[in-house]
């Protein structure tokens, strides 16, 4: 067993990373950080659990840790939900102290030697860890992509056999993205707000990494387009997006593709049975109904049409979160970097 920490362990992402790995198979959650105004108290005590799944007893009586390297001397690997602001230096510290870093924060992403992760999607991208240790690095830093990001990729994983130079998508993003206290709730009742700070500019540049290729010790951007409009809707849990392509092939062999999509990575504990689900309905996917496929690791993809345009959508804390990061280091396990 792999002994692990969350940072950020009491916030809505902190929260899945404590749900997914409660009873892992290869992880042992053991340390758990948030802000100085909890830590020396236990869990249970100062995290206002909100998940619509039991709270994990077991963990319960963990004592919070402050947010410092000198706390996670007992672990191998640490889960990051931290702030972006706050993320930047802290999981660098942890890296330069020989801790292996899963980070679901912004802040590292577009790093040149920071692998940009979906194991479904470019599992090759985790040689990034190497040139890290080359230029002195005991550990290392890994990230998944913003949640929206992780649902349009996956979404065309299936479509890489097909040219393509332009995406185009339109996202109606959860509130549940914006974190506990983010999106004021006479802001959102009756109301979609229809921009998301810093948010098309991620999907517009972290896809270009993910799709790109690895060319020794760095990546080569992706040779498409991505243009996107972000907007909030006040839905719970679940990413929906309709996406455009300039895709030419006929519908029934796009269709096809989204049926037949077999991921070159298999049996990690969190990986569904399907990454891709292609619902042949008109009015599907929806939230309510698809976000828990695979429990909430199965992007859905449906209404295929001429153009070619789809919808499709994920569960944005878990598939688009937690869930990515746990996926990354289950990857980076059997890959022998821990």
């Amino acid at each position: 067993m792999i002994n692990v920490g969350v940072l950020g362990a009491t916030g809505a992402v902190g929260q899945r990373f404590v749900q997914l790995l409660a009873e892992h198979p290869w992880f042992n959650l053991r340390t758990l950080t948030a802000s100085d105004r909890s830590a020396g108290k236990l869990y249970r005590d100062v995290v206002n659990w909100r998940l619509d799944v039991p709270f994990p007893e077991n963990l319960g009586d963990i004592r919070i840790s402050p947010t410092t390297v000198e706390s996670l001397k007992d672990v191998d690997l640490i889960f990051s939900a931290l702030p972006a602001d706050i993320a930047y230096d802290v999981e660098l510290a942890c890296a330069n102290a020989g801790i292996g870093v899963c980070s679901n924060a912004s802040s590292h992403r577009m790093g040149p030697d920071i692998p940009l992760v979906i194991p479904e999607v470019n599992p090759d991208h985790l040689g990034l860890i190497d040139v890290q240790r080359d230029s002195g690095r005991d550990g290392f830093i890994v990230t998944n992509p913003n949640c929206s990001t992780i649902v349009l990729m996956l979404s065309l994983a299936p479509l890489r056999k097909f040219i393509f130079s332009d995406v185009r998508v339109a996202t109606m993003q959860a509130i549940s993205g914006a974190g506990f206290q983010g999106v004021p709730a006479m802001g959102i009742f009756d109301n979609i707000i229809p921009y998301i700070g810093s948010e098309e500019e991620k999907m517009e540049t972290e896809s270009l990494k993910i799709m790109g290729t690895l060319d020794g010790k760095s990546v080569r951007m992706a040779p498409f387009r991505v243009s996107a409009s972000c907007h909030r809707v006040p839905v719970i849990d679940g990413h929906t997006m309709a996406v455009w392509t300039d895709i030419r092939e006929p519908v029934d062999e796009v269709k096809k593709a989204f049926r037949d999509y077999n991921p070159p990575i298999s049996d990690l504990p969190t990986q569904p049975a399907k990454s891709v689900q292609y619902l042949d309905e008109q009015d599907r996917p929806q939230p309510r109904l698809d976000r828990m496929r695979g429990n909430g690791m199965t992007v859905s993809v449906g209404r295929v049409r001429e153009g070619i345009r789809y919808v499709t959508m994920g569960h944005n804390t878990i598939r688009g979160a937690a869930g990515a990061s746990v996926m990354n280091a289950e990857l980076i396990y059997t890959r022998k970097y821990l």
